[in-house]
């Protein structure tokens, strides 16, 4: 991931609703949530929620499928551990990190 990539992704979760659809999505994994549940969930609008997950699929962070007559909306996990790598690359100074078993987190730094 480059810095233009990170940025992208960063500035889309920058926006309350949008992070916490992003955040719903990681939650449903790889079964996804259609629009109508996360309207639901997230007591939104229908109508916005299309502009914040185009804008969430724009940024690589969320991916699309039409399943009959719906649409599945799906976390990018690997763009999501992309930025989270790319944020922590030299966390340690470059130096190796000893990670522990909880995501994120250096033993080291």
């Amino acid at each position: 991931m480059d810095e233009t990539q990170a940025l992208q992704a960063l500035t889309a979760l920058a926006q309350a609703q949008r992070l916490r659809i992003f955040k719903a999505l990681v939650v449903a994994g790889q079964d996804g949530l259609t629009p109508g549940v996360l309207a639901e969930r997230l007591g939104a609008a229908p109508s916005a929620l299309s502009f914040h997950l185009k804008e969430l699929a724009h940024a690589g962070l969320a991916s699309s499928e039409q399943r009959g007559r719906n649409l599945i909306y799906r976390a990018d996990f690997s763009r999501m551990n992309g930025v989270l790598a790319y944020l922590t690359e030299h966390c340690c100074q470059g130096a190796a990190c000893e990670a522990t078993n909880a995501p994120g987190v250096c033993t080291t730094c």
